[in-house]
């Protein structure tokens, strides 16, 4: 078979698993009070590894559409929603401090501001922010703080702010530098923007720099990537994410500026994808998992040399860190145990928070069997194989695994014994169906019910 038709033939839309259950699948949203016990029993553990909590802070305001982002986000230009935002956020993670006994500040391992736009907040509030988590909260010795940015309003002012106040890496969105694709999706901004942030963060100590690129994107060809690509190979970044677009204008209505004639599909899209990714190897940097790439100098590529990378809503990172407690509005928490999202409405979130709720919309508990599979999914995505010898990782759905995964084993995609998985060299492009035969919620509905979206 030829790697055309392999492609045409595992061409079918799949989750991220950046949770397993993934969120479409939640069924058993935890009340404030289990919620609370969730992540004080993590915090427990988390203690006893001396690793800390990872807080995830979600800034969803931003001054214009970008047509492409499946995220949370309120568009504006008014400047005063950035105080009382900041200061709501302060209050939920108060009630955190509150509802979990309030003995002693919470420790930190990770702090990632994303959104949204973090940068739309001014020097100030970011400052106002920090500080109004941190009194609530001390930082571990190995402790790291991150955002995103958009370099068209991050200016050398909030660099510096958030590098005086801990944070060591920042994200930028480019997702492509040519003309006619930025125009398509909103996004216009120049090398000279992205470079001016990339150096001044640098400048001010920041240890890793990521960008985000998206492939598949409209009126993307061979020869924008090609450009787009070879600037990115010039600024040298730590870490790339090489994400696939997913054209949901159902869910994102604002992808109607463009339509499916418009796209690279099939084989032209996983062309632009190849054509990247081997322009990115040959200047140095290795594959990590999905999506990720990272040069040898950086703790992403290190982490997945020496087995201690770990995947969550915020992506790949070098370590696992729990519980994850998510702030903000649509924010997500992760306690390992259970999933709880805040409030999607700004105005609902900030209500909750104003009555002294925590501001749960949904969630999940996980039962046995969600646990272990969530084990055997992470475990792929990080290392590339799994294995249930052991009776404490083997539920009864595990029995069906091998069959379902027969045909990719015969198209060499993975290598399979009655109780291992392990993903080959060809098999990278195609890990979310690997993950997917692991999928016991997703494998018990009927294909017209089933619900995917790449941003999850």
């Amino acid at each position: 078979m030829t790697k055309s038709s392999v492609f045409k033939k595992y061409n079918v839309p799949g989750p991220r698993y950046t949770s397993y259950p993934t969120v479409p699948y939640w069924t058993t949203t935890p009340t404030e009070t289990q919620w609370v016990d969730c992540v004080r029993e993590a915090l427990r553990e988390a203690a006893q590894r001396s690793i800390g909590a990872a807080m995830y802070v979600h800034i969803p305001f931003c001054e214009s559409l970008c047509t492409y982002c499946g995220c949370n986000t309120r568009i504006t230009r008014n400047r005063k929603v950035g105080t009382p935002y900041v200061d709501t956020v302060i209050r939920e993670w108060k009630l955190y401090f509150d509802k979990l006994g309030g003995s002693g500040k919470i420790p930190l391992g990770e702090l990632h501001l994303g959104g949204g736009t973090p940068t739309f907040l001014e020097p100030e509030e970011l400052e106002r922010l920090i500080n109004g988590l941190m009194a609530f909260s001390t930082r571990t010795p190995e402790a790291e703080f991150s955002l995103e940015a958009d370099p068209r309003v991050t200016t050398e002012a909030h660099l510096q702010t958030l590098a005086r106040l801990g944070f060591t890496r920042l994200s930028l969105g480019i997702q492509d530098f040519d003309p006619k694709v930025q125009e398509a999706v909103h996004r216009v901004q120049s090398i000279e923007q992205v470079a001016r942030s990339t150096e001044q963060a640098r400048a001010h100590g920041y240890k890793s720099v990521n960008y985000d690129l998206i492939y598949g994107l409209p009126f993307q060809n061979e020869q924008s990537i090609e450009r787009t690509v070879a600037a990115v190979r010039d600024l040298r970044p730590d870490r790339i994410a090489f994400y696939s677009y997913a054209h949901v204008p159902w869910i994102k209505p604002g992808q109607r500026r463009f339509t499916e004639a418009d796209l690279p599909g099939g084989d032209q899209k996983r062309a632009l994808y190849e054509l990247g990714r081997s322009m990115l190897e040959e200047a140095g940097y290795r594959e990590i998992g999905m999506d990720h790439f990272a040069l040898e100098s950086d703790s992403l590529w290190t982490a997945s040399r020496d087995g201690s990378l770990h995947r969550n809503f915020m992506g790949y990172t070098s370590r696992q860190v729990s519980p994850l407690i998510g702030l903000g509005v649509s924010a997500i928490g992760d306690s390992w145990t259970a999933f709880a999202q805040n409030e999607k409405v700004l105005e609902t979130y900030q209500a909750r928070v104003e009555k002294g709720e925590l501001p749960i919309l949904r969630g999940h508990v996980l039962d046995e069997e969600d646990r272990v599979i969530r084990r055997h999914i992470l475990n792929l995505m990080t290392s590339l194989k799994t294995d249930w010898n052991d009776a404490s990782l083997a539920v009864p759905y595990l029995d069906v695994v091998p069959e379902k995964l027969a045909e990719l084993e015969r198209d060499g995609l993975v290598c399979l014994s009655k109780s291992s998985c392990e993903v080959t060299e060809e098999g990278r492009p195609f890990l979310r169906n690997i993950c997917m035969a692991f999928d016991a919620r997703l494998a018990r509905l009927s294909p017209s019910t089933r619900i995917f979206s790449q941003t999850i």
